[in-house]
């Protein structure tokens, strides 16, 4: 039997986030598509049995589990010294640039090889947009990378590019793409949900993590500025990030109403496919990303897109969405309210913007990207 083994601890990490999100359903489908022969591992750092137990949940059909010695944080700084030589053993996939990268030559150890994955090179081109550890840790590891990993997978071709251009990593870059979730469907109880989470008929939606980097603030600003519709409200959906993104403070600051804000916080699949599904603009406002999953998930309900022109998420959303450029970042809140105004008030480019969305997303599925995963490490 040929054991796959997959770095899961961030899915069990307190906040998850997009990486969590991905290396979830990545890791579903590598198990549902495992070859003959094959099966799938979890690895994970020193976690709560509950934390287990959820994974088991979430992910029948795993073989088994690595539950290594350390602490998530602890694990992560032996890891950037290279102490990984336990977990490093065998076929392993990292869903993130957490992973066990020391020297090896698969081609004397068939059995052993590495494969990371790269979400985006932020901490390089935006480094003020993350935390001073966060970035130190993604550059020594993508570096670790550079000199260990048989192979790097990017979610986007912009991203390789851009990576490639502070590591050579050349023929060991892969592109393969994430995809909406397949829980994430509009529920029976969709009314109910709608009216529990206090949804106005109309509504403009912002879905991420609450962090410096997704542009929240300029939505905020764009919603108060005269340009902007005044009976739309913004809907926020997400987790808290760090750096004190003040969702209400900001709008205060902004001259926004109260009565124009609404954050729902971290929510279950159902109520964000419920919040996606009936918003009438969703808007991506991110100032730099690697794929941005949310304009997938957006556009998979036919949902009009507004999104930045960063250069990964123009890849992404192709021309299925409405693309607003960043650049003069004082004036970006002005242009994002002009194209938010745009869609709603024009009902012919709404339209349209329902029937390319879905289209564009249908190009994206995990079991696609798993399939691609394996046949990656069988090249290897």
């Amino acid at each position: 039997m040929t054991t796959l083994r997959v770095i899961l601890d961030q899915v069990i990490s307190p906040v998850p986030g997009g990486i969590g999100r991905y290396a979830e359903e990545l890791t579903r489908q590598l198990v549902a598509t495992a070859p003959p022969g094959c099966d799938v591992e979890a690895v994970v750092s020193a976690a709560p049995a509950a934390d287990l137990d959820r994974l088991r949940t979430l992910l029948p059909g795993l073989a088994g589990f690595d539950r290594l010695p350390l602490g998530r944080r602890e694990l992560a700084l032996a890891w950037q010294a290279g102490l990984a030589r336990g977990a490093s053993a065998g076929m392993v996939h990292a869903p993130s640039v957490l992973a066990p990268l020391v020297r090896h030559d698969r081609f004397q150890d068939p059995g052993h090889q590495t494969v990371v994955t790269v979400h985006d090179v932020v901490p390089w081109t935006h480094p003020e947009t993350l935390t001073p550890r966060g970035v130190h840790f993604h550059k020594s590891m993508v570096k670790r990378a550079w000199r260990h990993a048989d192979a790097v997978v990017v979610p986007t071709h912009a991203v390789a590019a851009e990576l490639n251009r502070i590591h050579r990593f050349d023929e060991r870059i892969r592109v393969i793409g994430g995809a909406p979730s397949g829980r994430l469907a509009v529920p029976p109880d969709a009314d109910l949900r709608a009216e529990r989470l206090g949804l106005p008929e109309r509504y403009v939606l912002a879905v991420g993590t609450l962090e410096p980097r997704k542009g929240l603030g300029h939505l905020i600003r764009a919603m108060a500025h005269p340009a902007a519709p005044a009976d739309v409200p913004l809907v926020v959906a997400g987790p808290d990030g760090w750096g004190d993104v003040d969702v209400h403070g900001t709008a205060e600051a902004a001259g926004l109403a109260p009565d124009r804000v609404k954050v729902l916080g971290r929510i279950e699949d159902a109520d964000l496919a419920v919040a996606y599904d009936r918003a009438t603009v969703f808007v991506f406002p991110s100032l730099a990303e690697g794929f941005g999953l949310p304009v997938v998930e957006a556009m998979s309900f036919g949902t009009p897109v507004v999104h930045s022109d960063d250069a990964a998420v123009r890849e992404v959303a192709a021309d299925a969405g409405v693309t607003v450029a960043r650049h003069d970042l004082e004036c970006y809140p002005e242009r994002l309210a002009q194209a938010v105004f745009q869609v709603v008030n024009d009902p012919v480019l709404a339209s349209r913007l329902a029937v390319t969305g879905p289209d564009r997303a249908r190009m994206f599925d995990w079991r696609d990207s798993a399939e691609e995963v394996w046949q990656l490490h069988a090249d290897l």
